[in-house]
């Protein structure tokens, strides 16, 4: 199963310029996951990381396999109605190789612990084949707040 950028974006909160997912080329409920980011010269934290050499910010593909990892979650509907997805850790974070423009950056998430309120994804980004990043990704499930609800 795959989802277009129009299902990414009813299932996201998201949007641009911080919406880091694509496409997602493959999903196997409560397991795991596959997406897609094209890396483009035209994106805005290339302008100052870094002039002359540009290179995606390592706390954006950590962003990126985050994003693909919640549409994991908040793609089961039944359980997911009217929640969000927080990134709320990681662990074991590496980045291996830079990633820049022209880029084609495939996140692969496979699911560690799911609990009702919380789960834990190992999060592999590569290009090309070549790792780029990996981390194991701890999440948390809340309730979407009203809007023009006092908190």
């Amino acid at each position: 199963m795959s989802l277009d950028i129009r299902r990414i974006l009813e299932i996201l909160p998201h949007r641009y310029p911080f919406l880091l997912v694509d496409r997602i080329v493959e999903i196997e409920p409560r397991k795991r996951v596959v997406g897609i980011k094209n890396v483009t010269i035209n994106e805005p934290f290339f302008q100052g990381h870094f002039p002359g050499n540009p290179v995606m910010p390592g706390v954006l593909i950590l962003e990126a396999m985050g994003q693909v990892g919640a549409v994991l979650f908040l793609n089961d509907e039944e359980d997911m109605a009217g929640k969000f997805v927080y990134f709320a850790g990681a662990d074991k974070v590496r980045f291996r190789r830079p990633v820049v423009p022209g880029d084609q950056l495939r996140c692969e998430l496979e699911v560690l612990r799911v609990r009702s309120r919380s789960c834990q994804v190992l999060g592999r980004a590569t290009v090309d084949g070549e790792l780029a990043a990996e981390a194991t990704l701890f999440s948390v499930l809340v309730e979407i707040p009203e809007v023009g609800a006092e908190g």
